[in-house]
């Protein structure tokens, strides 16, 4: 059997042969036969794309093909690996590698050597920032994952979540790895559905919690524990985890970066994808900027020297016509009537407003409210909530400095359900259980409504007046005693 057998020899082949022992070349120019002869290299004359003059060779245990040409040496790896089929198969990809050469070399080759991944690999071998070790710790990862990884978001994702999932999956891909980005529930608000269908992105929905049973791995992005605003397991293994949000509890991975200094988990993702040096395609460049621009309010909100440096990353490769028409869609009239019965359906207390848009067809128009509430005059801090199903949904801003929304918002919510956010922006879902469904029809619907809506507003007051520095008792309905009843 020959050790090793080389098909073509360009100037990497050239330095591979003279270093490697016991290898035996073919080689189609006669000026390279003579010289790795000289060299005592044994080297034959002949078409290293020819399937049959490679089949004429005893069968080796690894084969490399190292020529300059990139589609020589994709029909030199497929000749080979029809003659050899049990031979290991290196291949060197060229100079000029397009998508349908790495898909076919991928078929085919047990390894495939790139120029552009080998030198990010050295560089990120060899760095030595905290950064940099940390990027490479998650390439690492990556590469050590053996089957399909799914990158999922948070359930109904935003552009945060959707934008990083993207980026993540291309990471992976760099690697060598599939990867798919994933999500529970519905892409339903307008600007996000925009995003989504406008950059063509490649995103598959999980309808049960055994969905995830067809994935070898799992990534979370944009949120840090499986089951918690996700429709994962509770206990599912989770190999991957990259967010911006402080956790409420421990967080388990064999890779975990919650990088709570970033406004955005699309600022985390753009650093990585920086530094494996795989490049910003436009449609993910894209989303990436837009994900960044939605979490940080247009760098308004909890924005740092991170989110600045990410977002001027980006500009070079955004498509800046198609930004232009994510954030400008059509808004469907069922969104303006969720404004309207928030509007409507409010209670001031001092400088807070909580507001219950009803049954509502989408949860996405709840944030839209409590952002324009909180434009009223003399109101700091906004909740708007909503029902479908058997849940309520809740959408809470503010721009109290004194107030930590997020704690107010866990503190409030979190016994009861799931409830997570940043100290000027959060959310909660609730199942209503065992006060029953909120279904028209239900002769039973309103009472259960002015039930949950009475346990919503007195918890969440409750939690803001724990805040320190509030005096108890200093938010009163106006006109009216806060409740008298017990809550929940």
């Amino acid at each position: 059997m020959v050790p090793r057998l080389v098909l073509g020899c360009g100037d990497v082949g050239a330095r591979l042969v003279e270093a490697v022992e016991s290898t035996t070349c073919l080689v189609d120019d006669p000026e390279t036969v003579e010289r790795l002869r000289a060299g005592g290299i044994a080297a034959q004359r002949g078409d290293p794309t020819d399937q049959s003059t490679i089949a004429s060779f005893d069968p080796p245990r690894s084969v490399l093909v190292a020529g300059d040409r990139t589609d020589r040496n994709v029909q030199s790896a497929e000749a080979a690996r029809e003659a050899f089929p049990a031979a290991r198969l290196t291949v060197y990809i060229g100079g000029n590698p397009t998508a349908d050469a790495r898909r076919r070399l991928d078929a085919v080759a047990n390894d495939v050597v790139e120029p552009t991944r080998a030198i990010a690999n050295w560089v990120l071998d060899r760095a030595a920032s905290p950064e940099a070790e940390t990027a490479r710790r998650l390439r690492n990862v990556l590469t050590s994952i053996d089957g399909p990884l799914a990158v999922v978001t948070h359930d109904n994702p935003d552009p945060d979540a959707i934008a990083s999932a993207v980026a993540l999956v291309g990471l992976a891909e760099s690697v060598g790895l599939e990867a798919d980005a994933c999500y529970y529930g519905e892409i339903s608000h307008q600007e996000n559905r925009a995003m989504v269908n406008l950059l063509d992105l490649d995103l598959v929905t999980l309808e049960a919690s055994s969905d995830i049973d067809a994935y070898e791995a799992i990534a979370l992005v944009d949120h840090s524990r499986p089951g918690i605003n996700d429709g994962l397991p509770a206990d599912a293994d989770v190999d991957i985890v990259i967010d911006h949000h402080p956790p409420r509890g421990p967080v388990a991975g064999r890779f975990v970066d919650i990088r709570t200094i970033a406004g955005a988990t699309s600022t985390v993702l753009t650093e990585y994808v920086e530094r494996f040096q795989t490049g910003f395609d436009r449609k993910t460049a894209t989303a990436l900027l837009y994900g960044i621009r939605i979490d940080t309010n247009d760098f308004t909100r909890e924005t740092t020297a991170l989110d600045f440096r990410a977002a001027a990353t980006l500009r070079p490769y955004v498509d800046r016509a198609m930004l232009e028409r994510i954030e400008q869609p059509t808004i469907d009239a069922e969104t303006f009537e969720t404004i309207a019965r928030a509007i409507k359906g409010r209670s001031t207390y001092d400088d807070v407003v909580v507001a219950s848009a009803g049954r509502i067809a989408s949860r996405d128009a709840l944030p839209q409210a409590a952002d324009r509430l909180l434009s009223m005059d003399g109101i700091r801090t906004t909740l708007v909530y909503g029902f479908m199903a058997e849940m309520v949904y809740l959408s809470a801003r503010s721009r109290d400095r004194e107030l930590d929304l997020g704690e107010v918002i866990r503190d409030a919510f979190e016994p009861i359900g799931s409830a997570g956010g940043h100290s000027d922006m959060a959310g909660a879902q609730l199942e209503i259980g065992v006060l029953g469904r909120v279904d028209d029809g239900d002769v039973h619907a309103d009472a259960i409504v002015e039930a949950v809506e009475e346990v919503v507003e007195k918890r969440f007051i409750e939690a803001v007046e724990s805040q320190p520095g509030t005096p108890v008792g200093s938010y009163t309905r106006e006109s009216e005693v806060l409740f008298e009843a017990d809550g929940v």
